[in-house]
């Protein structure tokens, strides 16, 4: 990537969530009696997840970053592939979320963030008594960043398609696929799933106990 981009240091909480429903009208989704405030907001799609990134930046007095058909948007408004033309609050690209939770440039090639331990820093099968945690209570990354793998899988913008062979400057999937890519597994997945590199997709109107998102912006 030539460009620089911002990553929510944590997953986006029911508590955040909420001031959105609010606004909107929106239903706030169900927290399966587990608690709401500080733990990742889940039961989102990713048009849901979009839709708080526009709100976002609508509250910030930003350009959007979507369209209502969930094409990224550069700072006038005309759609664009180049995430790095984009003004606005939105999801990361798959391409950045793996940037950050490698490390970013301070990378020291971890699978598991810090040190390779899956119980130091995710909630996940076997430590999470099924359900979700607050965020923030498992050890963060060398960039400080936290919940990047366990708790709720996490939305990020593209299209799930499998890995492209050529090298891209700025890579942003939006080759139309059925399914979006999520990243980071959750609180139900095995050590396996709690991997850096694993990828999984997901329907764009699906949302389950497991599924959140964080949010992340082009620095300008």
């Amino acid at each position: 990537m030539n460009y620089d981009f911002y990553i929510g240091k944590f997953e986006v909480t029911f508590e955040e969530y909420e001031a959105f429903c609010d606004e909107t009208g929106r239903i706030l989704p169900d927290d399966s009696g587990w608690g709401k405030g500080a733990r990742p907001v889940m039961n989102v799609s990713w048009w849901d997840a979009i839709a708080y990134c526009n709100w976002f930046s609508n509250k910030q007095g930003i350009p959007l970053a979507y369209d209502s058909e969930g094409n990224l948007l550069d700072g006038r408004g005309k759609r664009t592939t180049d995430p790095s033309k984009v003004e606005g609050f939105r999801l990361p690209t798959d391409a950045e979320w793996e940037f950050a939770a490698r490390g970013g440039n301070t990378s020291e090639g971890y699978t598991r963030l810090v040190g390779n331990s899956v119980d130091l820093v995710a909630w996940y099968k076997s430590n999470s008594e099924n359900l979700t945690h607050p965020v923030g209570t498992k050890a963060p990354n060398e960039l400080g960043i936290f919940d990047l793998l366990g708790n709720v899988w996490e939305w990020v913008s593209d299209y799930h398609t499998d890995y492209s062979c050529s090298e891209e400057a700025n890579p942003y999937v939006d080759s139309f696929s059925a399914y979006r890519v999520k990243r980071g597994g959750s609180w139900i997945d095995c050590p396996v799933g709690v991997s850096i590199d694993v990828r999984s997709k997901g329907l764009p109107d699906h949302a389950i106990t497991n599924l959140g998102f964080r949010i992340s912006r082009t620095a300008y």
